[in-house]
C-alpha cells in the first residue's frame, strides 16, 4: 500500500509567520534557504502573512487559468493525436525550459534532492488520475465528469486537517461547499440521469488522486525549491508516459508540433504558479479556487468552439465567485483580528 505521508515531519503545522523554512527540520530548512538564496522560489521577505496568502490565492488561481487554456490546447489536439503523446511532448518542453534556466546546478541539485521519491509517489497518483479520467470520458458526458472531478476540493480541505494539520475555519468549509453547489448547478448532472456506475466510480477516484496528490505537493514545496521539483516531476512524466508513447506516436505536421510546444511552455508556467501558491498558502485556504477553472473552460469553450453557456452556467459561475470572495474576505479579516490582539499585547 502507497503512503501518502512519506516525510517524517507531515504533522508540521505551517509557520504562522509566513515563512516556510521555519516549519521545517534543519537539514530542509537549510536547503530551502539555499535555493533562496540562489535566487529560486524564495518568498518575498517584505509580504506580511496576510500579503503572502493572498499572492498564493492569486498565483494558484492564474495557475488554473493556465491549465484551463492547456486543456483547450490538448482538446484540439486530441483530435488527431493520443493523449501519450502530447503528454510526453509537453513534459519535455517543460523539462527544457527548466533546464535552460537552472542549468547543471539545478541537475545536481535534483540528483540529492530528498523529494525525490514523494515527488514520484506523486506522479504515480496523476498519472493514475489521467487514465482513471480519460476511461471514465468515453461513456460519461462533460457535465457529469466536471461535477465528479470537482469534488476534489472538497476531498483536499479535507485531508488537510489529518494530514498537514490545518485548521480549517467553518467560513473554508462554506466556501468549498459553496463553490461545489456552483459547479452542480452550472453543469446541471441531475438533468442527465447520472447514476452510480464504474465510469462514475473512475471519475470520483481521478478526483481522490489528484486530491492527494495537491496534498503531497503542499509538503514538497516547503522543502524543495520549485524548479527543482519541477525538474523531477517532468523526468518522471517523460519516463512512465515514454514507455507506452512508441505504440501511439503520430508523426506531428509543423503547425501540430509548434502547438504541442506551447502547450508545454503554457503548462509549465501554470507548474511554476501553482507550485509556489502551494508555498505560499495552506491548502484549505486554495482549494475554493480550483472552481474557477471551470469558468474559464466555459469562457474558452465559447471562445474558439463558440460553445455558448446556458443561464445555470452563469448562475453556477456567480456562486463560484462568491466561494472564492468568501475566502479572500476571511482571511482579511482573521489577518485584522490576529493583528490586533498582537497589538493589543500584555498589559503592565
Amino acid at each position: 500500500m502507497i503512503s501518502i505521508k512519506p516525510w517524517s515531519w507531515c504533522h508540521t503545522k505551517i509557520s504562522p509567520q509566513g515563512d516556510p523554512s521555519a516549519a521545517l527540520p534543519p537539514k530542509a530548512a537549510a536547503r530551502y534557504q539555499t535555493g533562496a538564496a540562489a535566487g529560486l522560489s524564495r518568498l518575498p521577505s517584505g509580504l506580511s502573512m496576510n500579503k503572502t496568502v493572498l499572492s498564493g490565492i492569486v498565483m494558484t488561481t492564474f495557475s488554473y487559468f493556465l491549465f484551463s487554456l492547456q486543456d483547450a490546447s490538448v482538446k484540439w489536439l486530441v483530435v488527431g493525436y493520443s493523449v501519450w503523446q502530447i503528454l510526453f511532448t509537453r513534459s519535455i518542453t517543460i523539462l527544457l525550459l527548466c533546464l535552460v534556466i537552472g542549468r547543471g546546478k539545478l541537475v545536481r541539485r535534483a540528483i540529492s534532492s530528498p523529494v525525490v521519491k514523494p515527488l514520484f509517489v506523486r506522479n504515480l497518483l496523476l498519472l493514475a488520475a489521467w487514465l482513471s479520467y480519460f476511461n471514465a470520458a468515453r461513456d460519461l458526458g462533460l457535465a457529469e465528469m466536471t461535477t465528479l472531478y470537482y469534488a476534489a476540493p472538497i476531498v483536499v480541505t479535507l485531508l488537510a486537517v489529518p494530514i498537514l494539520k490545518e485548521d480549517v475555519p467553518p467560513i473554508r468549509w462554506f466556501a468549498v461547499l459553496l463553490g461545489f453547489v456552483g459547479v452542480l448547478v452550472a453543469c446541471d448532472p441531475l438533468g442527465t440521469g447520472m447514476k452510480l456506475s464504474l465510469p462514475v466510480f473512475l471519475a470520483l477516484m481521478a478526483a481522490v488522486f489528484w486530491a492527494i496528490g495537491t496534498v503531497m505537493l503542499r509538503k514538497t514545496a516547503l522543502q524543495e525549491t520549485t524548479l527543482t521539483q519541477m525538474t523531477i516531476s517532468n523526468v518522471f512524466f517523460i519516463g512512465m508516459t515514454g514507455v507506452v508513447v512508441g505504440f501511439y506516436w503520430t508523426p506531428p505536421a509543423l503547425f501540430d508540433l509548434a502547438l504541442m510546444a506551447g502547450t508545454g511552455v503554457i503548462a509549465g508556467i501554470a507548474q511554476y504558479a501553482l507550485f509556489e501558491g502551494m508555498r505560499r498558502a495552506p491548502i484549505s485556504v486554495i482549494a475554493p479556487f480550483e472552481y474557477t477553472s471551470l469558468v474559464w473552460a466555459f469562457g474558452l469553450g465559447f471562445l474558439i468552439w463558440g460553445d455558448i453557456p446556458a443561464s445555470n452556467v452563469f448562475a453556477g459561475a456567480g456562486l463560484i465567485f462568491i466561494a472564492g470572495v468568501t475566502i479572500i474576505v476571511g482571511e482579511r479579516l482573521a489577518h485584522r483580528r490576529t493583528a490586533a490582539v498582537q497589538g493589543a499585547g500584555p498589559q503592565t
